[in-house]
């Protein structure tokens, strides 16, 4: 940030450098994939390719806010980690797998646009976006991208972590006791020893007490 004091550092720029290189190879690679790609139909996207969506619009939601704060560096962070979710999906996918690509990058190119303006004005043009970066619109998160259809949650036995189970967010009691009492770590530890009461704090824990 401008009000803080700044340290130059090379390996820094050696960073950035081989950041972009990333982004570069990245789009190159996929390019005829996000040209040819259609609208994105969130509803047609499997697990996998929504948690991948999620935590681009995660980055991104972070992102902008380090921008109004005038941290231009945790800015780049954030789009090191939307690469790296888009290196998730898998080559030669399917369509809804382009189509997200195709989101992902365009997103991750608007982005950083005011920190690299020659490198994603060239690839904006290369994978079909329009002419020019700086006339599109600025990022906003999807409301629907953020939200979890599915919450971990740990598992203790008698206040020591044992496992964790993943149920969906709408789950009731009975369905997260089961979850619980189904997991194989946490099976080995009330083997044989009644379960006196089941505690369970809603979106982080399970807590089972024997």
């Amino acid at each position: 940030p401008p009000d803080q004091a700044l340290e130059w550092s090379d390996s820094g720029v050696a960073g950035a450098y081989r950041f972009l290189r990333r982004l570069w190879a990245y789009a190159a690679e996929h390019q005829d994939s996000i040209r040819a790609a259609g609208e994105l139909d969130a509803a047609v996207l499997s697990e996998p390719l929504r948690a991948v969506r999620r935590e681009i619009h995660e980055a991104l939601r972070q992102a902008l806010f380090d921008f109004g704060r005038h941290q231009f560096n945790t800015v780049v962070s954030g789009g090191m980690k939307i690469l790296n979710a888009l290196g998730r999906i898998e080559a030669g996918a399917d369509a809804p797998a382009a189509a997200v690509r195709r989101e992902g990058l365009s997103i991750l190119l608007r982005l950083l646009s005011p920190i690299a303006p020659h490198v994603t004005h060239a690839l904006w043009r290369e994978l079909g976006h329009g002419e020019d970066v700086l006339n599109a619109a600025w990022p906003e998160p999807d409301p629907a991208a953020l939200a979890r259809s599915l919450v971990t949650l740990v598992v203790q036995v008698n206040g020591k972590l044992r496992g964790q189970i993943e149920v969906p967010v709408d789950a009731d009691r009975a369905a997260i006791e089961q979850a619980a009492r189904a997991e194989p770590n946490v099976q080995r530890f009330v083997e044989g020893r009644p379960i006196r009461k089941i505690v369970i704090v809603p979106g982080k824990l399970v807590n089972m007490v024997c």
